[in-house]
């Protein structure tokens, strides 16, 4: 079997020996090749974040400018409100009112106070068309009735009587020879509409200011906007610097890169007795646990050994004291006290008795509180009733000098002129006028 590859060596040793030369064919050797793993991609470079832009302002609504709707609803409320009550007070009293003067008719004077003065026979009919008049406005208007609580109802009275206080004292001061205030009054309504014509030229011109300061502001947005466009162009530039820079950076990392997977590769090459290492010191630790772990059940052992023990004596000292005669059978005497030296001390009897006592004194207190109750409501209820009719009588008299006084401010508001404007408000509205129309210029020029 071996001939072939013996007599192939003799002839290579016959020709070295005799100095030729042979070509001795050589086996072949296994040559290892490369892996065909696939390229990874070159990792691109992201996008950068958007740099944030600055919020577009909201314009100012229209609104702002305008008088809210609600307002004026609640003026006309407020006068049809007004309108109601002036009628219902009207009407309580028209009765009232055409008795009184029927008997003045019959009579033939007014008395009002210490003076006499002659009645005119056209009264009773311009008064009794009025009552007409305003009894069919009230048909046509929702008649819905105002429902008072007490509280109200006594907060109004003692309001009513305080007036009526000040008036009882008005004419006791004009009686003892005071003077009429009505001089004073004068001044002061004088006064108090000065006081009311500059606040209203006050706001007024807190309006203007913030229409100026609107147009200000207008402006100020204007020129801000040209600022942010240098500033988008500035920023463009250093935009581009920017991503150069990444650029590089990026080519800087990927070259890291490569030359710490070429440092993980020949730390692969010792993993293996790294990994022999770690080994050895696993098994070291398994068997130090399987040690303390068997210490551990040793001594969980004992102790459920020693917790058994003591249940079992337990359970035998229960046995024995259940195993002791006891009296089923105890008597008791509700009239004896329990003997425990106090002084308050009583039997069962004496408590039910006393308790008895007091519930018969407990219920006739509860009667005689009822009582009480019933009492003080029945003269609250008349006292409400009271308050009622004299809030009734107030409310008719205070309507008639309502109408009077609206009518005179009617007359007066038709008859007198519109103020002049204030300097300030001429003077703020010229700024406005200006700072509307550069504006506009510098709307056109954007």
């Amino acid at each position: 079997r071996w001939q072939p590859k013996v007599q192939q060596l003799i002839e290579q040793l016959t020709d070295i020996l005799s100095n030729r030369t042979t070509t001795v064919k050589s086996s072949t050797v296994t040559q290892p090749k490369e892996f065909n793993l696939t390229v990874p991609k070159p990792r691109a470079i992201p996008i950068p974040l958007p740099i944030p832009l600055l919020e577009k302002r909201p314009p100012v609504p229209p609104s702002t400018y305008k008088p809210p709707k609600e307002k004026k609803q609640l003026e006309e409320i407020k006068t049809k409100n007004r309108r109601k009550a002036e009628i219902r007070s009207i009407i309580r009293v028209c009765k009232g009112e055409i008795f009184f003067l029927n008997s003045l008719l019959v009579q033939g004077t007014f008395l009002t106070g210490r003076e006499v003065v002659p009645f005119l026979p056209r009264y009773l009919e311009v008064v009794w068309e009025l009552v007409l008049r305003q009894y069919f406005e009230e048909l046509q208007i929702d008649n819905t009735p105002i429902k008072l609580n007490a509280a109200a109802i006594l907060r109004e009275g003692a309001l009513y009587q305080r007036k009526m206080e000040q008036e009882l004292k008005r004419i006791e001061n004009l009686l003892q020879g005071a003077g009429d205030p009505s001089e004073f009054l004068k001044w002061q309504k004088q006064m108090r509409g000065k006081d009311l014509e500059e606040q209203l030229t006050e706001i007024e011109c807190r309006r203007l200011q913030g229409k100026l300061s609107h147009e200000e502001a207008v402006l100020a947005h204007q020129n801000v906007i040209q600022e942010n466009k240098k500033k988008a162009d500035l920023m463009r530039e250093e935009k581009a610097e920017l991503m150069h820079q990444y650029a590089e950076k990026r080519l800087q990392e990927q070259k890291e890169m490569r030359e710490l997977v070429e440092q993980v590769v020949e730390g692969h090459k010792n993993a293996k007795q790294a990994k022999i290492k770690l080994q050895k010191y696993k098994q070291r630790i398994v068997q130090e646990v399987c040690e303390e772990n068997r210490e551990l059940l040793r001594q969980a052992l004992e102790e459920e050994e020693e917790k058994l023990r003591k249940r079992y004596e337990l359970i035998q000292q229960i046995h024995a004291i259940e195993s002791l005669p006891s009296l089923r059978h105890k008597f008791v005497d509700l009239t004896e006290t329990g003997g425990h030296g106090l002084i308050c001390e009583m039997s069962i009897v004496e408590l039910r008795e006393r308790l008895a006592l007091l519930r018969e004194a407990q219920k006739a207190a509860e009667e005689e509180k009822r009582d009480q109750i019933i009492h003080e409501k029945q003269a609250k209820e008349q006292l409400l009733l009271d308050k009622l009719d004299q809030i009734s009588l107030f409310r008719a008299q205070l309507g008639r000098a309502a109408a009077l006084k609206q009518e005179e401010k009617k007359r007066k508001s038709q008859s007198g002129e519109r103020p002049m404007k204030d300097e300030r408000v001429l003077n703020l509205q010229k700024k406005i006028v200006e700072k509307t129309t550069e504006r506009r210029k510098q709307a056109g020029l954007l």
